[in-house]
């Protein structure tokens, strides 16, 4: 558990996370972090849920149709 201080940036407020909290995101500098309300509180992630959803949309169509897609690639 990482403990997160609220402080002043310019006319905002924002937290600043630890290096470790960083790396085991995965992410840096410029990178997206995608927050999602869930039952126990709030969940940081650097998936989009809203891609990911379209894809698997489009993983199904590609599943059913996969015939069709081995012609258009030939």
């Amino acid at each position: 558990m990482h403990s997160l201080k609220v402080i002043q940036v310019g006319n905002s407020l924002g937290v600043t996370l630890p290096k470790e909290l960083l790396g085991k995101l995965g992410v840096g500098k410029g990178d997206t972090l995608y927050s999602i309300e869930t039952p126990d509180g709030v969940r940081l992630t650097t998936h989009d849920p809203e891609f990911e959803a379209q894809m698997e949309v489009a993983r199904e169509i590609m599943k059913r149709r996969r015939a069709v897609l081995r012609e258009l690639a030939k």
